[in-house]
């Protein structure tokens, strides 16, 4: 396990944005058909729908919280906005995916302007169902004090990827 966190400590997504933890669900997130690998560049072109993220876990009657944040916003060089939510889907049963869940916080297209951001994709596992609360803005979210406030511990997965600013194509 201490090999899944080495991309995540080196992305700073360890530090920044969650403490250190210890994976223990499979979480696959795929966008047309694309694996999310961590610090891999994914196009926006590419990200404008949410993404397909399948949870593991041990049985269907484990619930789940996923959290997409940019730690980076609105530029990784003044991350002032730290952290941007993009996206919260709770109550997600083990062993199936986050359509089975409950969307607390609607899927925001990342839209990078300046720079490369991450795009983090945080799994908790809940204490029960229907204890998670939407939080009161996307700006200045902070996966930790959401974390704590409802309850959520330690996150269980983690995956996280780049994108930037696609470049218009040029005419000749």
């Amino acid at each position: 396990m201490a090999r899944l966190m080495e991309p995540l400590t080196v992305g700073r997504v360890v530090g920044e944005v969650v403490d250190n933890f210890s994976p223990s669900v499979r979480m696959s997130v795929t966008y047309n058909n694309k694996q999310v690998s961590n610090g891999h560049e994914l196009m926006p072109s590419v990200i404008n729908t949410r993404a397909r993220v399948e949870i593991g876990g041990e049985d269907m009657r484990a619930a789940y919280t996923l959290i997409m944040t940019d730690p980076d916003a609105p530029s990784p060089s003044d991350p002032y906005l730290r952290e941007h939510l993009h996206w919260i889907v709770t109550d997600i049963p083990g062993t199936t995916d986050a359509s089975f869940g409950r969307e607390i916080v609607s899927y925001e297209t990342p839209k990078p302007v300046i720079g490369i951001h991450r795009y983090v994709f945080i799994l908790f596992k809940q204490r029960a169902r229907q204890t998670v609360r939407p939080p009161a803005s996307r700006e200045c979210f902070n996966t930790r004090d959401f974390s704590q406030v409802n309850g959520l511990g330690l996150p269980v997965a983690a995956v996280y990827f780049n994108a930037q600013r696609e470049t218009a194509p040029r005419r000749r």
